[in-house]
Formats: structure tokens, sequence, C-alpha cells
């Protein structure tokens, strides 16, 4: 049996991984010798810290994946048979063995995704990155090819606690209810310390477990036992609470059998032989089978596996030697939100902390650590979280609900119906709203201001900088009769941009007098992007009044207001334009009797790829000097022109 070689994963030339580089596609992985695997696995993580060291990236789930990926590139033919990722994170390993490893421009623009690409290999599938997810494709797959009358296998790997998302559930009920579909679902368990079953009795009972004359026997004897009423099947439920009995002593998850899915595991994520065997024994079963291997998450990289955090999960650059960071370290908006909760939970009993599994992304773990038995983490069940909160809040409570922005949207019914619905006061804190970068566009948080917007008495606050996210987020946790949102960006907080005045808790960031050429309403992290183009287009003779509306839904009558004494308004946000901020804003102009026209500069509502923030906007032409320019055009162009024409164009 083939024994995991851990690889001193360090610095190392690219030159050196000479067993990697002759991999370029699955079936050249299935002609290596099983002893070439070893180095194999030692190879593809020293690759992957030198590589992921210099771009950032998911590497604590793909050291990891490592054995558990070339086992399954070894027993399955892909891309005939489909292996499924849940979540993508855990694919890099994958993206290597299918013929991709050029790394250098990893998750930056014109290089590989971080994620499963369809776009990239005809190897990848599903890309769109949320978790628990890669089950309800397996099914349909299943059956879709069952009924096209294809011998295909699925395969799903599934961890990082995907397990925890009730879609997984659902799933694995339809899953289980094809017997003879054959789909292969791989739990990589990376956070529980279930002890691998090992020797020959556990591999004997497995493979009597997936022997299909084994089932046929216990087919026979329940159907002979039937035919006697008065013992036959009480004989044969003790008979079978036997065999279950025996097996769950070994197997630590007989839940997965009670479910009608045939169980293999514990199995040792880290040795090839044990891997190999297991699958190959799911493989030729030929119905639904759960492998259950248990991985360490950083394995093979010593600063990964000491990182008692989240073992390397997504760091940035780093010196591979030490792994310590190489970038300075900066205020992050998360982490000027997590001491603000902290701060009004001292002085608040009431405040509650919810998170789906992203306790440490989105701060909810200062608190945890402050008053643990305030602070939730439901794992990836965002519906979930959002009701619960609701209940929270019933009994008496104020929670606040920390989740990315792009995550939200799986809970809009939870958010609409059972929460908003009941006036309940609950706060929402999206992380990482607007075009986050790297990521992709799954999780780029550019929907939440246009799906809110339709969400009856809810409020939603965009901060600019770290004081005005303190202050809004005090107020929004003030609020007693309804939900409230407080949305950030990712990444470092720019400098505080102090208002020159507040008009009817509108802020003005640039006041340029009475009646103004135009007024710039900008959205959150805007703000400083906004006061730029006011003085670009002020060298041109344009006089522009820059606002911050600080609460955005509903757009606040003042701001209405305001906009009566301009010549034109200008909305600036990073949601996307339909039904976004600069949308409500027309509305409320217009049911308030204001004819001022508007143009609304936002993200269109499309797949935009990944790349930084900084190359996205300017793809976008939402730089100051492309929005400096656009306002100068249409401030030249109403004053040669009637306004009713002008604001036809």
């Amino acid at each position: 049996m083939n024994q995991p070689a851990r690889g001193v994963a360090a610095i190392v030339s690219d030159q050196a991984h000479e067993l990697l580089a002759s991999v370029s596609s699955p079936e050249q992985l299935r002609a290596l010798p099983a002893e070439a695997l070893p180095t194999l696995a030692a190879e593809i993580r020293d690759f992957l810290v030198a590589k992921v060291s210099r771009t950032g990236g998911h590497l604590g789930p793909n050291l990891g994946a490592v054995e558990l990926t070339i086992a399954m590139h070894r027993v399955f033919d892909s891309p005939a048979d489909k292996i499924l990722f849940d979540t993508g994170h855990q694919a890099y390993v994958h993206k290597l063995l299918t013929g991709r490893h050029d790394f250098e421009k990893l998750r930056q623009r014109g290089g590989l995704s971080g994620y499963p690409s369809r776009a990239e290999s005809a190897h990848d599938l599903v890309e769109n990155s949320h978790a628990s997810t890669a089950l309800s494709y397996a099914d349909g797959l299943a059956k879709a090819f069952a009924l096209r009358g294809e011998k295909r296998h699925v395969v799903a790997l599934v961890g990082d606690g995907a397990l925890t998302g009730g879609m997984c559930w659902e799933a694995i009920n339809n899953i289980a209810a094809g017997k003879d579909r054959p789909v292969v679902i791989v739990v990589n368990d990376n956070g529980r310390s279930y002890a691998p079953t090992i020797g020959g009795l556990a591999n004997h009972l497995a493979t009597l477990r997936l022997n299909p004359g084994y089932e046929r026997v216990l087919d026979l004897v329940r159907d002979s036992l039937s035919r006697t009423p008065l013992v036959g099947a009480p004989l044969y439920d003790a008979l079978h609470g036997v065999k279950r009995g025996l097996k769950d002593a070994i197997s630590p998850q007989g839940m997965f059998e009670d479910l009608g899915l045939k169980y293999v595991g514990p199995v040792d994520g880290h040795d090839l032989g044990a891997l190999e065997s297991a699958l190959r024994r799911a493989k030729s079963f030929g119905g639904p089978v759960i492998v259950h291997a248990v991985t360490r998450k950083g394995y093979g990289y010593a600063p990964a596996e000491a990182d008692e955090a989240d073992n390397f999960h997504g760091p940035g650059a780093f010196d591979p030697a030490t792994g310590k960071p190489l970038a300075a370290p900066s205020l992050k908006w998360t982490k000027v939100f997590s001491e603000e909760l902290v701060a009004v939970a001292e002085e608040r009993e009431d405040i509650v902390g919810i998170t789906a599994a992203m306790a440490i992304p989105t701060g909810i773990d200062k608190l945890a650590q402050r008053f643990p038995e305030r602070a939730y983490d439901v794992g990836i069940a965002e519906q979930h979280a959002v009701t619960s909160a609701a209940g929270l809040a019933m009994g008496g409570m104020h929670p606040v609900v920390g989740v990315y922005a792009t995550f939200l949207n799986r809970a809009f019914d939870q958010t609409l119906l059972d929460v908003a619905m009941h006036g309940l006061p609950v706060t929402f804190v999206l992380d990482r709203a607007g075009i986050t970068g790297p990521d992709g566009p799954s999780h780029y948080g550019i929907w939440d201001l246009s799906i809110l917007g339709v969400v009856p008495g809810i409020r939603v606050a965009a901060p600019r900088d770290a004081s005005t996210l303190r202050e809004e987020f005090r107020e929004a946790v003030a609020v007693s009769d309804g939900p409230t949102v407080v949305r950030f960006p990712t990444g470092a907080v720019p400098a505080d941009l102090p208002a020159v005045s507040r008009v009817g808790g509108v802020d003005v960031l640039v006041d340029a007098g009475k009646k103004p050429d135009v007024l710039l309403v900008s959205v959150g992290a805007f703000a400083h992007t906004a006061v730029e183009v006011a003085a670009r287009a002020a060298e041109h003779g344009i006089r522009v009044t820059v606002v911050d509306p600080r609460w955005v839904r509903p757009v606040p009558a003042s701001l209405v207001d305001l906009t009566r004494d301009a010549a034109l308004v200008v909305s600036l946000e990073d949601g996307v334009r339909a039904g976004g901020v600069g949308t409500a804003l027309v509305q409320a102009m217009s049911d308030a009797g204001v004819s001022v026209p508007v143009r609304d500069l936002g993200v269109p509502a499309d797949w935009h790829p990944h790349g930084t923030r900084a190359e996205i906007l300017a793809d976008l032409g939402l730089t100051a000097q492309d929005i400096a320019r656009q306002i100068t055009e249409w401030a030249a162009l109403k004053a040669d022109q009637p306004t009713d024409e002008w604001a036809a164009r």
C-alpha cells in the first residue's frame, strides 16, 4: 500500500517538478506506476506552495486534497465521467492534473480562475463556487445519463463544511432513491477527528457491503421471511440489526446507509493505495456510494498545518520559507466591524451574532471570543441563519447576521418573508459588497442593492470609511421595528473622509454652492473617487457637489430635495444598475415631481471576469478619470440643448 509522502513544501525551483511536468491529462496520470504517485503528490504540494505564495489563493484546502484528487482521476475517466467540486476552491490539483500548469497569474487578469471554469477546460463543469450545491448537480446529471442510456459515473468531492448545508441533504435524499444510478460522493472530511478504519477486517467489510451478491442475499432473506408473518419481519429486523450494529461499531457514519447510501470509510485521505481501493469498489458497485476520506487541511506544509485559525485557507502572497505574509498589515473593513460589534455587545446584552460557517471572514469570531454564548455558527446554511435570526428577534434579541454579500442571495426569501414581513429587528452586515476582484463573478457582491431594494421596510446603509462604518452600524442596531443592512467592500479601509456638512442625514463631501451643475450621489466605497471626480470636473469649469446619502434605501427625502437645485444628477454605485440606487433615486424624484435629468453609473448586470477591483472598474468605465470625462461631456451637452431633448437621449 502506498504511504503518503508529505513533501517539504518549501522554496523549490519550477524545474524540480519533473514528474508533475509529465502529467498533463488524466490518461497520463493513469499510466504512471503506483510507486511514482507519492513523489507526484510531493511535487504537487511544492508547486502549489511556490505558486500560491506569489499570487495568493486557497492553499490549505488544496494541500489537503492532493491524494484525493489524484485517486479520483486515476479511478474515473474524466471528462466522460463527471467530477464536481464542492466547493470549487479545492480544485487546484484538478487543474494541474488536467493540463493547466501555468499558475503564474492565478486569480489575476488573463490567468487561471481560482475555481473550476467551463471556459478553461472540458474537465470543469460547475463554476458557481457556492457551497452545498454539487450533490444537486450530481443528482440531475445521473438522472440525465440514465434517461439517455449512457453508462457514465458522476463523482462529487464534497468537503470544507459543505455537508452542513441543507441542499446537500435534500440532494442525498434524492440520490439515495436512484439505486441503479452510479453517483459517488467523496466526503473530504478535514474538520473532524475520526480515526480512519484500517486493517484487513475493515477492508473486508467495505468490500462485502459493496458486493451485489451480498445485497441479493439480503433481499432474498427479506422476501423469504416476509412470507412468515408472525416471526418473519421481527427476525429479519433482528438479523439486519446485527449487521448494522457490527457495521456501525466499525464505521462512525452509519447514518448514510440508514438514508439508503452505501458507505465506505473512514479512509485515510492521504493514503493513495487506500483511496484508490475504496474508489474502485465504489465505482464497481453501480449505485450511489459515499466514500468518507479523512484529510488534514494544509497537509505537507508546516506553516499551514500550524495555522490553528484556518490552515492557510486563503492567504495572500507570503514567504514560502516562513509562511509570513509579504504585504504590510492594513486596517480591514472586517476588523473595523468586528471591533464595533464587540463594543456594542459590551453595552447591550441583547446583541447576538450569527454566521454561516464564516466566523473569521465576517468578523463574528471576535464576538464569539468575547461572548461565546452570544455567537452562533450555523454552518453553511444561510437560509436557516436568517430565519433563526428572525426567531431570536421574536424572542427579544437583536441579531447581527454576518455574511458575504454574494451569499445573502441564497436567503432572499427568508429575508423578505421571515424577517421583513414581521418587522423584525435583524441587522445584516454584508462583507465583500461590490466588485471584489480575484474570486470572480460568483463572489462579486453586486446584487444586494438591487435584490434588497424590493423588500418593504428594509433600510440599507453604505459606509464610506471606518468612522462611518462604526456610526452607521450603531444606527442600524438601534432600529427596533424592521431589518437593517450595513454593506461594505473587501480589503483595506481608505482614510476617513469627513463631511463638510450634513443635510437631513445626507453627508455633503464637496459643496459647489447653490444650483450646482452636477449633484454627484456617491454610494459607499466610491466616496473618494467621487471627490476626485469633482476636482477633475472643476478643472473644466464644471461645478460638482458630492453627497453621500449614508442610508441609501429607502432614498432619503433630504436627498431628493437636494436634487431640485442641480442641473444634472449623477449616481455612482458598485452594484448592478438594474434596480440599484440610481434606479430608486429616479423613482423617488419622479414621485416627488422633480424633473431634473439623472444619469446612473454602476455595474452592468453581467458575469464580469476575475481580476483586481481596479482592473474591473477600469473596464467598466468607473475610474475617476472616466467618470469625470462623462460628467464633463454630459454637462456640456446639457448646456447646449433644451432639457426635454437632452433628457430623451
